[in-house]
């Protein structure tokens, strides 16, 4: 099962990771063994993509697609340069 591993990091809201370990907790009562977070979500994905035509799968990921698109053109209005002010000092010079 696990011959072909790569490592991903995964940041989950808080809320989410909290009904994973509930998941887990259950899960360990009523196989009566031990059952690890990454397990879970590990079966979460593997079923999740098993289902990938389901409507409230892809809801989902538009929701997060959106929610990224709005943290990025913030952050580009927030870093944006603002243009150059023109000198409020003229030379004198002539010449």
């Amino acid at each position: 099962m696990f011959e072909d591993r790569a490592r991903v990091l995964l940041i989950l809201p808080q809320a989410v990771l909290d009904r994973a370990r509930v998941f887990a907790g259950e899960s360990m009562t009523k196989l009566k063994g031990p059952v690890s977070l990454q397990m879970v979500l590990r079966a979460l994905i593997d079923e999740g993509l098993k289902r990938e035509r389901e409507r409230a799968l892809l809801a989902n990921v538009e929701g997060q697609m959106r929610a990224v698109r709005e943290l990025r053109s913030r952050r580009r209005l927030v870093a944006a340069p603002r243009p150059a002010k023109p000198s409020a000092r003229v030379s004198g010079r002539r010449g």
